[in-house]
This record gives C-alpha cells, sequence and structure tokens, in this order.
C-alpha cells in the first residue's frame, strides 16, 4: 500500500509541477491511475476477491483508452498551433 500512495504522490507532484508540458501532465494522470489500480489489486488479493482484480482490468483498459484520445487531441493541437506548450 505504500508504494501506491507514493505512486500516486508522485503523479500529483508531477501534474502540479509541470503545468507548461502537456505530455508530463497525460503521463502524470497514466501514474495516478496507476497506483489506484495496484491498490485495488492488493486490496483484492489481501480479501481474496475476484471482482476486484476484474476490475483492475478494466481501470487499465479505460486508462489505455483515456491516453490515446489525450495523445490524438495533442497531435491535432500540434497540426493547429504548431507547438504543443500550453503556456503561449
Amino acid at each position: 500500500m505504500n508504494l501506491s500512495l507514493l505512486l500516486f504522490l508522485v503523479g500529483i507532484l508531477g501534474f502540479i509541477l509541470n503545468r507548461k508540458n502537456i505530455i508530463l501532465m497525460l503521463i502524470s494522470i497514466e501514474i495516478m491511475l496507476l497506483a489506484v489500480t495496484f491498490l485495488m489489486l492488493i486490496s483484492s488479493y489481501q480479501f481474496d476477491d475476484n471482482i476486484g482484480q476484474t476490475f483492475s482490468v478494466y481501470i487499465i483498459s479505460i486508462a489505455g483508452a483515456e491516453s490515446v484520445i489525450g495523445l490524438s487531441i495533442v497531435v491535432a493541437y500540434y497540426r493547429l498551433r504548431g507547438n504543443i506548450s500550453l503556456r503561449s
């Protein structure tokens, strides 16, 4: 549980400290989602429950779809503006 808390804090710090780089912000969001998934896996293993493991696979697939949509928005923004910096 300490590892998932540490990963979540790293994700929050990455999101707060890198407000001008959108790719690092997306990576920080992914780290936070993976920390929550890891915590759910640990909890489901401790309680001997298969529902938590199934839900963790669902969270991972949603996180993958979210990263694809986020990166496609970044590519469209780059084609429109010419750079991906949030502060112009």
